[in-house]
C-alpha cells in the first residue's frame, strides 16, 4: 500500500544525523552517549536544544506521514502511514534506529489529538515517579498502555475526535502495533542505557 511504503520512507529519515551534522562539531549519536539516534541521546550529546530539534523533527515526519496517508487512503491510510512511520524510525535500513517514542507523538497528533493531552500527562507523571530506574522506558510503557485503552475506549463509545480519525478498531490496533515496535526497540537497548545511566550518575 502506498501509505505504508511513503510513512516507512519518512519515519526512516535521518532526522538526528541531520541534526547532529548541523552543530558540526563531528558527532556520531550511534557512538555517543546510549548511542541510540534519537531525540533524549541528541539532548545529552548535543545540548537540549539540538535534542528539541530532533524531537520535532521525529514528530513532524510521523505527523506528516499522516497526512499523506489521509489524502491517499482516508483514515485507514492514516493509521497504517503513522503507524509505517514508527517502524520506519525503529528499523530504518542499514543503521540503527531510535526508539519510536517521538514518532509515536507525531501518530497521536495525526490520528488521535483528543487523547495528546492524556498522554503528556501521562507521560510526565509517570517520569516524576521517584521509583522507577530507567523513567523514560517506564513512562513510555505506561503510556503506550494508555494509549490503547483510550483507543478502545473511544472506538466502543464513539467519543468525538476532532482534527484525527473516527474512531474504530483500527484507532486501539494502530496503537498497539506501534506500541510493541517501541516496547522492542527499548528491550533490545536495556544494557546499553543501563551502563551510560550508571556511568552518568557516578
Amino acid at each position: 500500500m502506498a501509505s505504508a511504503g511513503v510513512g516507512y520512507a519518512l519515519g526512516a529519515s535521518p532526522s538526528a544525523a541531520l541534526v547532529a551534522s548541523r552543530v558540526g562539531a563531528g558527532h556520531e549519536l550511534t557512538e555517543e552517549g546510549t548511542g541510540n539516534p534519537g531525540a533524549m541521546n541528541a539532548s545529552h550529546v548535543l545540548g537540549k536544544k539540538w535534542g528539541a530539534a530532533v524531537m520535532a523533527a521525529d514528530v513532524t515526519k510521523a505527523a506528516g506521514a499522516g497526512r499523506i496517508g489521509t489524502a491517499l487512503a482516508g483514515d485507514v491510510g492514516a493509521h497504517v502511514a503513522t503507524t509505517a512511520a514508527v517502524v520506519g524510525h525503529c528499523h530504518p535500513p542499514g543503521r540503527p534506529g531510535g526508539k519510536g517514542v517521538s514518532a509515536s507523538l507525531g501518530q497521536v497528533i495525526a490520528t488521535f489529538p483528543s487523547y495528546l493531552p492524556i498522554d503528556v500527562v501521562v507521560a510526565v507523571g509517570t517520569s516524576a515517579l521517584p521509583w522507577f530506574r530507567q523513567r523514560t522506558r517506564a513512562a513510555t510503557t505506561v503510556a503506550s498502555m494508555t494509549w490503547v485503552g483510550c483507543g478502545v475506549l473511544w472506538w466502543k463509545r464513539k467519543l468525538p475526535n476532532p482534527g484525527g480519525v473516527t474512531p474504530t478498531v483500527a484507532l486501539p490496533i494502530a496503537a498497539a502495533v506501534s506500541s510493541v515496535v517501541i516496547a522492542l526497540r527499548f528491550r533490545s537497548e536495556i544494557e546499553r542505557v543501563a551502563a551510560f545511566e550508571e556511568g552518568a550518575s557516578a
